[in-house]
């Protein structure tokens, strides 16, 4: 009986290991299938941004009780896209300081006389202390990594430039979706989300009533850059 009994016990164990064994096997398969890219129709090439399909906001806390948000109306970025493998890809960005738009619907000379400054989008815009426009004409991220993290998603790192520092930032992409043809362009077109933080002190920026960690996010669709067409040879 004993013996029947331990047979009995390493049978048990043996079928135990053998049932354990292909889920452990099929763990990574499952990981990486979770992680895999969506297969994208679009070929490869450079993507220009669609300006009127666009959106540039940056936010940060305020007096410790709120989020105060404002956005850029003048913003440029295209995608180098390589479909086959999408961490070969890059993405570049270029922002007018001077576009803010700050939505101010108050009196801002008569509670702000002593500015200088005619608006409070005008003031964030050309102050010193602020985005100092005048001095720094622009802002730019230009991407050095990307790593995918899911199906639609991938961290981008990058070169952010602002007030004259260059600094690394990471922010998190979302592919929105693509379509084949735009319906009124005629190339593919894709759509792509991305969010990320930074501290405004890690690029010189004085603190103030407002918080040191910025908040933006990117939304925008991308069209196909095709090359002119070559001219008509002359007759």
């Amino acid at each position: 009986m004993k013996i029947k009994a331990a047979i009995l016990a390493v049978s048990a164990a043996a079928l135990l290991a053998a049932c354990g064994q292909p889920a452990a096997d099929k763990a990574p398969a499952a990981d990486a299938a979770a992680t895999a890219p969506v297969e994208l129709k679009a070929p490869a090439g450079v993507y220009v941004m669609d300006p009127t399909h666009a959106s540039l906001q940056w936010s940060l806390p305020h007096n410790t009780i709120s989020n105060y948000t404002a956005r850029f109306n003048k913003f440029d970025a295209k995608i180098t896209l390589d479909p086959a493998n999408l961490a070969n890809s890059a993405v570049e960005v270029s922002i007018d300081p001077a576009s803010v738009d700050a939505n101010y619907p108050g009196d801002y000379t008569g509670t702000h006389a002593g500015s200088g400054f005619k608006t409070w989008s005008e003031d964030i815009a050309k102050n010193k202390n602020f985005l100092n426009a005048g001095t720094f004409p622009q802002i730019t991220f230009k991407s050095t990594k990307v790593e995918l993290t899911g199906p639609r998603t991938a961290k981008v790192t990058g070169d952010l430039t602002f007030l004259g520092v260059t600094k690394p930032v990471t922010l998190d992409a979302t592919f929105n979706g693509e379509i084949e043809k735009h319906p009124f362009m005629q190339v593919p077109t894709l759509g792509f989300a991305a969010e990320g933080k930074f501290k405004r002190t890690d690029f010189g920026m004085a603190l103030g009533p407002v918080g040191d960690e910025v908040t933006i996010r990117f939304d925008a669709e991308f069209l196909q850059q095709v090359a002119p067409a070559a001219a008509a040879p002359a007759a």
